[in-house]
């Protein structure tokens, strides 16, 4: 299988020496040639806290958790660790709309 950065896949990434490697659902677009090779990515957990801007994810490889729209990052791209799997398009969906909700761009997002 072609394991490319992509929109919608999941990797496994390096977060530095005081945060352990954890999965993210890479969220960028692909990047060009003559572009900073990073990537924006929304941060899986396994501890949900119940918030309106979680996305569960459920899946046989990994212990059941959620996207936490809350927790957006971006690294370089040699910080991906390895490829894990790609997620679906309707759960990708999910998290794109908690992540617009979060940052405000979702129609009728309003401050609670």
């Amino acid at each position: 299988m072609d394991w490319t950065i992509e929109r919608g896949s999941i990797w496994l990434i390096d977060l530095g020496l005081a945060a352990k490697p954890r999965p993210g659902l890479v969220m960028s677009v692909a990047f060009l040639d003559h572009e900073r090779a990073v990537v924006t990515y929304v941060a899986r957990s396994t501890q949900p806290r119940g918030t309106r801007f979680e996305v569960e994810h459920v899946a046989p490889q990994f212990v059941p958790g959620v996207f936490d729209a809350q927790n957006i990052g971006t690294v370089p791209s040699v910080k991906l660790v390895r490829p894990l799997c790609r997620l679906s398009a309707s759960k990708f969906a999910e998290v794109e709309s908690a992540v617009k909700h979060w940052l405000g761009f979702a129609p009728n997002a309003v401050d609670r």
